[in-house]
């Protein structure tokens, strides 16, 4: 298994706002960082991938479903240091709109537990830092006509 602690240069990832409109799919993590709290799909850009690849991928094996990226949303610089101030891990996070074309909602891969989430309860989830964020960047591209 390949570790990504002290990188040698950042590692792209993505992640996906799946919506259907009335709901959005979280994802419990399963493992580190913040195991047990919820957040979006997604993960690493493996070498020869395109990102919309990657997302379609990892969406697939989080979730599941079968997405259509419809656009870019926002993006995040995830670094770590170590007590050393040595960069432990160093992640640019992008973070897309996608809307299912099919599939069935399952747990899979890391995710220990999928669900889809009326948009009015979201706040009652245990959240990955930076995840409420990406989810108010959706609505404002919503209320703009983008991503529909």
């Amino acid at each position: 298994m390949a570790t990504f602690q002290y990188p040698s240069h950042p590692r792209p990832s993505c992640h996906a706002v799946v919506s259907d409109g009335r709901r959005v799919v979280l994802v419990r993590r399963g493992g580190e960082p913040f195991r047990g709290w919820w957040g979006l799909p997604g993960g690493a850009v493996e070498l020869g991938e395109t990102v919309e690849e990657a997302l379609r991928r990892e969406v697939r094996e989080e979730t599941g479903l079968e997405v259509e990226v419809q656009g870019l949303l926002t993006y995040k610089d995830a670094v770590n240091r170590d007590e050393a101030q040595r960069i432990r891990f160093h992640y640019v996070i992008l973070f897309f709109a996608a809307r299912p074309v099919g599939g069935t909602l399952q747990a899979a891969d890391d995710a220990a537990e999928a669900a889809w989430v009326p948009w009015e309860e979201v706040d009652r989830f245990r959240l990955v830092p930076g995840t409420r964020q990406v989810l108010a960047a959706w609505r404002a591209a919503q209320e703009a006509g983008f991503a529909r």
